[in-house]
């Protein structure tokens, strides 16, 4: 599912972020029942159930499940509540940012972003702490954060 994911995420890029089929535009709704489906027979899908790669490609599923921010809450809790080591402390820092994102409050660490002008704009509570938020979680600082994004989807930088 996570490459199927990523393979309609590659294609709506490169067309300037219209998605064309319908298949597409239900995509995430589809990987959202599944993962409902998987959550609900084994709880949430951590390092030792289904190892690193499984683990790491559920939360992904999840990160894009936007339309079901209920959902995307829930499957935030289950994370925060297992034991360190087996669910990657990353993984719950971008689904931390992307659930506050989609219910309109400010992100703690920063790594979602809208782009506007080729600049990242981003609401952050409590700016001036956020590298040492975004470390505790295995992230890189704010600004690396910033440099990676453009290079991953060619922006140009403004001068």
């Amino acid at each position: 599912m996570a490459e199927v994911d990523q393979e309609m995420r590659r294609r709506v890029n490169a067309n300037q972020g219209i998605i064309e089929s319908e298949e597409d535009d239900n995509l995430d709704k589809k990987h959202t029942e599944r993962m409902k489906e998987i959550i609900k027979q084994i709880g949430w899908p951590t390092i030792s159930k289904v190892g690193a790669k499984a683990s790491d490609k559920a939360w992904l599923l999840v990160q894009h499940a936007d339309h079901d921010v209920e959902f995307q809450k829930s499957c935030l809790s289950m994370m925060k509540q297992e034991i360190q080591g087996e669910v990657l402390p990353k993984n719950i820092a971008y689904l931390e940012d992307r659930v506050r994102i989609n219910s309109n409050q400010p992100q703690l660490y920063g790594t979602q972003f809208r782009w506007k002008d080729n600049k990242p704009l981003q609401n952050i509570e409590d700016r001036e702490n956020v590298d040492e938020r975004r470390k505790e979680m295995g992230l890189k600082t704010l600004a690396e954060g910033i440099e990676e994004m453009y290079r991953a989807y060619n922006i140009e930088k403004p001068k």
